[in-house]
């Protein structure tokens, strides 16, 4: 018996000559020939068991040669389903392998998607989120000057509005918004697809989706990557906030129109109340605009509102915020008047943009930061006394030259506080601020540091000089002239102080020594890098150019009993989270004794009483000061103080150049000096102010020191003894200045040319209206 073969064996017909065939062995039945071919090649016979013999001679055509594929031709020839064709076997490898391609990546995208979900944390709000207008107040904090910063928004706290107002807001952009999970998928999917294929921006359309974009992306969303973590951002933030809060943060964040971001900038722009007191009415005519507020503005398409606003109040009745009643009884509510203001316009620019600047300086912020960041910046300007200092500047006659500048600032003597600034007619106009940053030769005002430098040196107020016109002194290539020629004869440093005497006060700088001078000048507040401030002899004249701002520090300085500190505009800073940030301590230095400004102040006082500054004598209260023009009529000051306030009114002329100019005479002067325009001024200024306050002496003069330099023998009148010298002292012009007599005290005038300048007569201003002489001289050869 031979062994079966698993598979079908292939039996030649044919006999070989080696091998006879065998006859079946006993008991195993023949093979059987078949006439009819196998379904399917060789598996019909397969299937039972028997090995196929070879093929009969009257085997079909169609079988090949023998054996070999005969299964071919009995499919061809019957239509069978064997072999498939190999396109077909291709094409369906490869759909099933996409298939399940397909369902491994969606696999790895849901993980990836859940992993990312699991992983993502909510972001810090976006700066643009959080930019806040910043707000400027007056002295005190609770006067708003202005709102400073591109972005008008107020972030607030919405627990205090009523439920209409969010529910305007709910109803006019998702009415869905209390019970979907943060995001709208088919609207996702539309935004995406206008995003992606159809090039047109479009944001996320739940309120959830749209307050990620705002509060922490900043802008909208425009690729696919991006609009996909929006979503999943929209879905966390859902998950991790409440309702009310997400929707809080939505309201302080959204542009509503009128330059307002915000719920409470748009109380305030549309209604002119905060947002605690709006109306149903109110609020949906402000939810109304979202979509497009400068477009659907009342005041620029009233059909546009009203078919918003009715369409947010029946929102508010679908959502069941309002019953059908409540809703008709609403009335299209009126809005305010809208108007762009300047906020940096007039005078107050010039105070907004200085206390910006020091806080800025005083946070290490950059300008930005400060305005954008709802900051409250309380300075310390007050209204009134602003109010009196720019009221006194425009009062000036107005036949001036246009080229001429005027700085006037008020200073608080005790601390520092700057009350009060003119820094220009309009800031839009010039950004240069005339207190802060203009500079003008101080002339005579520069003469009490002089004697503050001989007091605090054993000098004593009655320290005497020949003081007459036209005299030849160390340090000066040209004889130092005083104001008009005057000769003054042997004078004691309270006639040299009340008359402004350059002579005299050359002389005391002389054996004080320039530098000490310059140095009393530097401790009393002006800075070591003024321009011309030197140590030489004609320093004393008042060559060093301040501002009007140093000036008033070192003034300040006397007036408050030789006590210095630096001046300041911001009291406090309080920050966005509603903590103070900064708050100004007062930080005085004493750097002069008070008996040596007591005698000071004593000689200074003067001046206002039967001096060049008697006008401010008007006023009828202790009042100290001291006036300056500098050579050729280029600057002219007054700087007078009382014990509780220092006021400086300069003015100068600049040509189109840049250079300084003589400044033109005007209102009914035949030059401007210190005594004439800055004294009326400061007079129309200070007396509003001063009237505010109590009155209070100054100190009683110490007598510090000894004499120095008496005059051999003291003259039997008050007139000025004639100068020694071959030379007649000049004559001054027919309207010269009378000369003192007992019963008509006098005001010299005061001036001198400049140390390198021939030195000439000048002549005396014409009589003002009160009949008062001009008293005013120095600086740099004049003052």
């Amino acid at each position: 018996m031979t062994e079966r073969s698993s598979s079908p064996q292939r039996v030649s017909t044919r006999r070989t000559s080696s091998t006879p065939a065998q006859p079946p062995r006993s008991g195993q039945a023949p093979t059987r020939r078949s006439t009819r071919t196998p379904q399917s090649g060789g598996a019909a016979w397969a299937s039972t068991g028997v090995q196929q013999t070879a093929a009969s001679s009257t085997a079909p055509a169609g079988g090949g040669n023998g054996g070999d594929g005969g299964g071919k031709g009995t499919k061809d020839k019957d239509g069978g389903k064997g072999d498939q064709p190999r396109w077909k076997r291709i094409l369906k490898i490869t759909g099933i392998t996409a298939l399940i391609a397909g369902l491994v990546a969606v696999a790895v995208a849901a993980i990836g998607i859940m992993v990312i979900y699991s992983r993502l944390e909510v972001p810090a709000a976006s700066d643009v989120a959080l930019a806040q207008s910043s707000t400027v107040y007056w002295a005190g904090g609770k006067q708003e000057m202005a709102k400073v910063g591109e972005v008008d928004r107020e972030i607030i706290d919405c627990a205090a509005l009523p439920d209409h107002v969010p529910h305007a807001i709910v109803a006019a952009e998702d009415r869905s918004f209390y019970t979907n999970p943060g995001i709208d998928f088919t609207a996702t999917a539309r935004a995406l697809y206008n995003t992606i294929i159809l090039g047109n921006t479009q944001g996320g359309s739940t309120i959830t989706q749209q307050y990620v974009e705002r509060y922490y992306v900043g802008e909208t969303t425009t690729d696919i990557p991006g609009k996909i973590k929006e979503a999943l951002l929209a879905l966390k933030v859902d998950s991790e906030q409440t309702k009310d809060e997400v929707l809080c943060n939505y309201m302080n964040t959204i542009y509503l129109g009128r330059g307002a971001y915000g719920i409470e900038a748009a109380a305030q722009e549309y209604f002119g109340k905060p947002a605690e007191e709006l109306t149903v009415a109110e609020a949906a005519l402000i939810a109304g605009v979202i979509p497009a507020p400068s477009a659907w503005d009342p005041r620029v398409s009233p059909s546009d509102a009203e078919r918003r606003w009715n369409y947010v109040l029946d929102g508010m009745v679908d959502a069941e915020f309002l019953s059908q009643a409540e809703r008709d009884a609403q009335e299209m509510p009126e809005t305010v008047d809208y108007t762009t203001s300047d906020t940096f316009g007039g005078t107050n620019g010039y105070l907004i943009r200085a206390a910006l600047d020091e806080a800025i300086a005083t946070l290490d912020l950059t300008q930005e930061e400060l305005e954008m960041g709802g900051y409250q910046v309380v300075t310390t300007f007050k209204r009134k006394d602003q109010q009196s200092v720019v009221k006194a500047v425009k009062a000036m006659p107005d036949d001036h030259a246009d080229n001429l500048k005027v700085a006037a600032t008020t200073v608080d003597a005790a601390t520092g506080a700057v009350t009060a600034m003119y820094g220009g007619p309009d800031y839009l106009e010039v950004q240069r601020n005339a207190v802060t940053q203009d500079i003008a030769q101080a002339g005579s005002t520069f003469k009490p540091f002089a004697m503050i430098a001989g007091l605090s040196n054993g000098f004593s107020l009655e320290t005497e000089y020949l003081s007459n016109d036209s005299m030849t002194l160390p340090g000066f290539e040209n004889p130092v002239r005083n104001y008009a020629g005057v000769n003054f004869g042997w004078i004691d440093m309270v006639e040299a102080t009340t008359n402004s005497v350059n002579t005299y006060y050359v002389q005391l700088n002389e054996a004080v020594g320039p530098d000490v001078t310059m140095e009393t000048a530097i401790e009393a507040g002006l800075p070591e890098d003024t321009v011309g401030l030197d140590a030489n002899a004609a320093n004393v004249l008042g060559t060093a150019s301040p501002t009007a701002m140093q000036m008033a520090q070192a003034y300040s300085t006397i007036a408050d009993g030789g006590q210095k500190k630096d001046t300041y505009m911001v009291q406090r800073i309080i920050g966005p989270d509603g903590e103070v940030a900064f708050e100004h301590e007062d930080d005085a230095e004493r750097v002069f004794s008070k008996d040596v400004i007591a005698d000071t102040t004593y000689a200074m006082q003067q001046v206002v009483e039967r001096g060049s500054a008697v006008k401010a004598s008007a006023l009828g209260r202790p009042i100290a000061g001291k006036t300056g023009t500098s050579n050729d009529n280029n600057s002219a000051w007054f700087a007078g103080f009382t014990p509780q306030i220092v006021g400086i009114v300069s003015m100068y002329q600049v040509g189109d150049d840049g250079s300084v100019q003589s400044i033109t005479p005007f209102g009914g002067y035949s030059e401007i000096t210190g005594s004439t325009v800055p004294t009326d001024i400061w007079v129309a200024m200070m007396g509003p102010i001063l009237d505010r306050m109590d009155v209070v002496d100054f100190p009683d003069r110490a007598n510090v020191g000894k004499a120095v330099n008496s005059s051999p023998s003291p003259t039997a009148t008050e007139e000025p003894s004639p100068e020694p010298s071959e030379t007649s002292t000049p004559k001054p012009s027919k309207t010269s200045t009378p000369k003192p007599t007992e019963t008509s005290e006098p005001e010299p005038s005061e001036t001198t040319e400049p140390p390198v300048t021939t030195p000439t007569p000048e002549p005396t201003p014409e009589v003002t209206a009160t009949a008062q002489p001009e008293a005013d001289g120095g600086g740099g050869g004049a003052s």
